[in-house]
This record gives C-alpha cells, sequence and structure tokens, in this order.
C-alpha cells in the first residue's frame, strides 16, 4: 500500500482501511474465483490500484458524478475509483457473473457504499446516461467507443469533458487509426514514474 501514499497523500481515514482492506479481500477471493493472476496478486497496488487512479490523477470527478466501468472484471478500474470518489455513483458491468461475484464481495467487505453491479453486456444497457464511461483494457478503442457513445451524456460539466476514459498499454498507433477517433492520450509513466507504467496510456474521447 505504500505505492499508493508515495502518490497521495490526502486521504481519509475511512478511505486508509479500505485501502488496507483490499489485499487480504481480494488475496481470499482470488484463491476462489482467478480474477487476478497468481503472479500479480502480490502487486495489488502497483499493477491494479494505482494503474486504476491514473484516471483520478487526471479527473478531478464532482459529488454526483455518474460513471459506468465497461467489462470491469475484477473491479478495475471501478474499485478504486469509487474509494477514491465516495461521493461519485458508480455502476460496473461485466458479462461474467463470476466476476461481478467478486467485486461484490469486494463492496461488502471494504464497506464501499457507492457501488452497483449489473451482469450484462453493455450494449444491454439502456435507459441509463452516463457522464463518463472507464474502462482497463477491455477491448479496442473502437468497440470502446460504439458500446459508450450511446449511454454518454453529452456536455462538459466539469474540468474535462464527457466522455470515454480508458486505460491501455503497447503501441496504440494502428488501433487509433482503425478507430477514426483523435482521443487525448496521456502518459501513465509521467504521472506514476514507475518502470511498470512505461507504454500505459490514458485515452479520453470527449462525448
Amino acid at each position: 500500500m505504500d505505492i499508493l501514499l508515495k502518490y497521495f497523500d490526502d486521504f481519509t481515514d475511512t478511505q486508509l482501511k479500505k485501502w488496507e482492506l483490499l489485499f487480504p479481500t481480494y488475496s481470499e477471493w482470488n484463491a476462489q474465483i482467478n480474477v487476478i493472476s497468481r503472479k500479480d496478486i502480490d502487486s495489488l497496488y502497483l499493477k491494479h490500484v494505482l494503474h486504476s487512479l491514473t484516471i483520478a490523477a487526471v479527473a478531478d470527478f464532482q459529488p454526483g458524478t455518474n460513471i459506468v466501468d465497461i467489462g470491469c472484471g475484477g473491479g478495475f478500474p471501478g474499485v478504486p475509483l469509487a474509494i477514491f470518489y465516495p461521493e461519485v455513483d458508480f455502476l460496473l458491468v461485466d458479462s461474467i457473473g463470476k466476476k461481478l461475484k467478486v467485486v461484490e464481495g469486494v463492496v461488502e467487505a471494504t464497506g464501499i457504499k457507492n457501488i452497483r453491479t449489473k451482469h450484462a453486456r453493455i450494449e444491454e444497457i439502456k435507459g441509463q446516461k452516463f457522464d463518463y464511461a472507464v474502462s482497463r483494457a477491455v477491448a479496442p478503442l473502437a468497440d470502446l467507443w460504439r458500446w459508450a457513445k450511446p449511454i454518454l451524456k453529452k456536455g462538459h460539466t466539469q474540468e474535462m469533458a464527457n466522455g470515454l476514459i480508458c486505460l491501455k498499454g503497447g503501441d496504440l498507433a494502428q488501433e487509433i487509426s482503425d478507430s477514426r477517433l483523435r482521443p487525448n492520450k496521456v502518459d501513465v509513466y509521467d504521472i506514476f514514474p514507475e518502470e511498470y507504467f512505461q507504454e500505459k496510456y490514458l485515452l479520453h474521447v470527449p462525448a
């Protein structure tokens, strides 16, 4: 957990307790349902929690903001963001029920109050609009945008325009070209200069 405190120093006692609970809770659940690779669980705070908080370092979500996590898997980036932003509402969506079982177990164990989960494909989400969609390494940018665009509110209600925010790695030139989008691109290594974050990026596509 020290890696979080290296970059963030204003957590409340409640947040600190939740951060502390993440490792034992994920370790316990991961032994039953493997949502994090065995070799990565010991690096949970660096590779999963801090990586998710790249979004928090770039976007200052205001209370009442409504966010959907597309293909949340074991809860990243949604779970860390929900702890970071306790007054922001998160809907974590995944088509694989056992992954949501882990998320729900973590939410219960840590006392997170601002997460809802939905077992569905993102295309099945109807009648709801969100300020932002977030995602981490789920699908190509073109697909993420096709899924996110219909459920995003248009506008610029806060510092970062409403839209899709996704975390990706590697050479993204072809993927961005194929998407025909012009996302804002942020190098994660510029925010968190740790070796693991080399060639990892945050992309933001305004709605």
